[in-house]
């Protein structure tokens, strides 16, 4: 599902327009995204939680070259899903 149908969706279920529903989603995945780059989780109780963790320098190969090279250590995001929705998606 792209970002538009996403919107769309919203827009039906909530009876926003789909301006609105837009404004909605876009507010949500800006504090999502501040929250996380403050260091903390964002906690959806039945929906799961985003995370921030450190993945560590690492060596890789240039798959053109076969060279030895060495991939910088970096902050990556994580999602665990919770207990409701594993029960509604995994049946």
């Amino acid at each position: 599902m792209s970002k538009a149908e996403l919107v769309e969706q919203i827009a039906e279920q909530t009876g926003l327009t789909k301006a609105d529903a837009e404004r909605a989603v876009n507010a949500f995945i800006n504090v999502v995204t501040s929250t996380l780059k403050g260091g903390e989780d964002v906690t959806l109780v039945g929906f799961g939680t985003f995370t921030t963790g450190d993945r560590a320098e690492r060596q890789g190969r240039n798959p053109q070259t076969g060279e030895s090279i060495t991939i910088s250590a970096k902050k990556v995001v994580k999602f665990k899903p919770g207990k409701a929705l594993k029960d509604e998606v995994g049946g």
